[in-house]
């Protein structure tokens, strides 16, 4: 029987009610949007090569499922706001909870919001972040919660797309991990909503396997975009150095 919790080095996360469970997507995409940025300050060279992003952040979990990803990000980021938003009542109710029992419940916020429905957001963000469904209606499994969570037809990538344009800052960075051949359709569309990539990182489990999914991340001005890959296991299953690496401040 799979654990009901996952212990993170500054936070645990319960997901045994949520319809989603912490699992690999979200941990990349938290600890992997805007990670090459800095935050605003005296001391920030005026032409700095880095995109800069203010000192206060206000970040958007779209998705938030456990809440895992975002408080992911208050971690990362000290002096961010962050809301986290979600559909299921059950995964809402999850995540409050683990953000309840965190060191940084001041600062993130859960809420029930619909995502396609805009009139409910009054606020613009500087970092808008989603692990969205992306399952198509030929998978769907019968199980309406879980169906939610996995598959397009609750929260469409042109929905998603356009609506983040709507809502992010003119400097703010939207960052997503969708499935690896659904990359090249996702870059075109929010070049159609005058978001433009500037990261790309394509992830593969081991060298012998395809890649499997994609981390972008879009931002208002076109720029020379910062392209990796990502294998996460060696030949004798352990994280591989780089994986260690982008995650060694969440895992034990």
């Amino acid at each position: 029987m799979a654990s009901p919790f996952f212990r993170f080095k500054q936070f645990t996360i319960r997901h045994d009610r949520s319809a989603m469970k912490v699992g690999t997507d979200g941990v990349l995409l938290g600890a992997w949007a805007s990670q090459h940025t800095e935050q605003t300050s005296t001391s920030t060279p005026p032409h700095s090569a880095l995109h800069t992003l203010p000192s206060k952040l206000r970040c958007l979990d779209i998705g938030t499922g456990t809440g895992v990803i975002a408080l992911m990000l208050a971690q990362r980021f000290p002096s961010a706001q962050i809301e986290g938003i979600d559909i299921d009542e059950a995964s809402l109710l999850q995540a409050k909870e683990n953000v309840e029992a965190s060191r940084f419940a001041d600062r993130v916020s859960i809420r029930k919001a619909d995502f396609i429905d805009l009139k409910s957001f009054t606020n613009r963000y500087n970092l808008i972040v989603s692990n969205p469904p992306f399952y198509t209606e030929e998978t769907l499994s019968g199980n309406q919660t879980r169906d939610k969570a996995r598959h397009t037809v609750s929260l469409p990538f042109e929905v998603l797309i356009g609506n983040a344009a709507q809502l992010l800052t003119e400097e703010g960075l939207f960052s997503v991990i969708i499935p690896y051949q659904s990359a090249s359709g996702f870059i075109s569309t929010c070049a159609f909503h005058q978001l433009y990539l500037m990261r790309r990182t394509d992830v593969r489990s081991s060298e012998r396997k395809p890649f499997k999914r994609t981390l972008l991340e879009f931002g208002r001005n076109i720029r020379p975009v910062d392209a990796s890959m990502m294998t996460l296991h060696n030949t004798e299953n352990q994280r591989t150095a780089e994986y260690a690496e982008l995650t060694k401040e969440f895992y034990l």
